[in-house]
């Protein structure tokens, strides 16, 4: 990507919605709903404040409800209508969905470590169990999601409004960050990133609700 041409790109904010019941519960939730909490909403209230002043051309939002919710509390009174979209829902995990995660981690232990002592490239096609989507099935839909996205809206600046996992994957995969970096709950709710985009390439400009610094943004 050309640094001198940015202005020709689009650009794109990746906010993680707020807190859910299950967040604090520690379930795990997929693609299944669940409610933001009072946290949640006042996460998204401050994501709200502090995105206020930018014109937003366009919203898009995952169709998952706890998406959705915060999509529209960063709305605030801008007359947008807020597009949703499967390509940027959570990881599917199944059966496993609606039980608590030590459920996950015990049954898949073995997996896990298996999954664990792969290098990072042979990580992305592992599949934990036939009905969890791969590293690389969540990162591809949610890429391609984006580059409709941007070439859709040159010159424009969107907000998009999705979850932890396929937002980690992306950061991974542009290679802003390696995987032993960025793990599981690293990506906090509320969090969200600002990249330039031309449909084709992506570059990070701001971070912000990562954990522990990992690098600095270009």
């Amino acid at each position: 990507m050309n640094k001198e041409n940015e202005e020709n790109y689009c650009t794109l904010y990746l906010v993680r919605h707020g807190e859910t019941e299950w967040n604090v519960s520690g379930v795990t939730q997929g693609q299944t709903n669940s409610s933001l909490t009072e946290k949640g909403v006042q996460q998204a209230k401050t994501v709200a404040d502090e995105l206020k002043d930018i014109k937003f051309d366009a919203i898009f939002s995952s169709d998952l409800t706890r998406a959705q919710r915060t999509a529209e509390i960063i709305k605030l009174d801008r007359e947008i209508i807020i597009q949703t979209s499967k390509l940027l829902r959570e990881r599917t995990y199944g059966s496993f969905e609606g039980k608590h995660g030590d459920v996950f981690r015990e049954v898949l232990k073995d997996k896990l470590i298996e999954r664990n002592n792969l290098s990072d490239k042979e990580s992305w096609s592992f599949r934990l169990a036939e009905d969890i989507e791969t590293d690389e099935e969540i990162v591809t839909r949610f890429i391609l999601q984006l580059r409709e996205i941007a070439v859709a809206y040159p010159n424009k600046t969107v907000l998009v409004v999705s979850h932890g996992g396929p937002i980690r994957m992306f950061l991974i995969k542009i290679d802003y960050a390696e995987k032993k970096e960025l793990v599981g709950g690293t990506f906090q709710n509320g969090g969200y990133v600002k990249v330039l985009s031309d449909g084709v390439d992506f570059l990070v400009k701001d971070v912000k609700g990562i954990k522990q610094s990992i690098k600095p943004v270009f």
